[in-house]
């Protein structure tokens, strides 16, 4: 536990297995989790629910979920009525990205943070097996950890939040296997972007191929449901 005993992070919970294990190596890390989780009006429901059960695995002192209606601008698969794509994971930025969205959701969680009198902010992002996202990239990380030491009071006063991102070079089955040795339920965690009626993952979007081929790879088993195996 060592340093920091006693210090609190904010966990920026989206329900699926990256964000999952970036709270566990924080818990690990010796800190007193908050938990955030982002109502955006996304496409569906249940990645709240799961985030909500990871928020309850972790021990987090308090779940917030915060609703912030992001259908009223549109612009993809998860705010709009556009169709997740199923044909596997391509080279060019997907449908189902959410304009700025964790651009949006960081601004959200340092103010958090900073009233909550939080050093250090944890996000699950990973830019190598992901969807090409352009804001889970390291520079991107880098430059709002910039902007968060300018714009907070805590930043101008010479402690600035910093910006945690532990999963950014692992792959997905490293990320699998961090849950395993973390003791981690993988189970509770949600990926899936379009899942079925009754509940399933639909085993075709990108984040199902994703997380199906992490378990493959990392050679443990995937206790995911899927409609129609990846």
């Amino acid at each position: 536990m060592g340093a920091n005993e006693g210090k609190f992070a904010v966990v920026l919970l989206s329900g699926g297995l990256d964000s999952m294990v970036a709270g566990g190596l924080a818990r690990e890390a010796g800190y007193h989790l908050l938990a955030l989780s982002i109502d955006y009006n996304q496409r569906h429901r249940v990645e709240l629910r799961a985030a909500g059960r990871v928020a309850q695995a972790l021990n987090a002192m308090r779940h917030i979920v915060l609703p912030l209606d992001l259908t009223a601008f549109g612009g993809s698969a998860l705010t709009a009525d556009i169709a997740v794509p199923k044909g596997g994971v391509g080279d060019d930025i997907p449908v189902t990205y959410v304009p700025a969205r964790n651009t949006i959701f960081l601004s959200l969680t340092l103010g958090l943070a900073e009233v909550a009198g939080a050093s250090d902010i944890f996000i699950g992002v990973n830019a190598l097996d992901y969807s090409g996202y352009p804001d889970c990239r390291p520079e991107f990380i880098d430059a709002f950890q910039t902007m968060a030491a300018l714009a907070t009071k805590a930043g101008v006063e010479g402690h600035p939040i910093r910006i945690n991102a532990p999963l950014q070079h692992m792959s997905k089955a490293d990320i699998v296997r961090e849950a395993h040795r973390l003791g981690l339920d993988a189970g509770v965690s949600w990926s899936c972007y379009d899942p079925t009626p009754d509940g399933e993952h639909c085993g075709l979007c990108d984040s199902c191929r994703l997380r199906s081929k992490g378990f493959e790879e990392a050679g443990l088993p995937d206790p995911t449901i899927y409609a129609t195996r990846p």
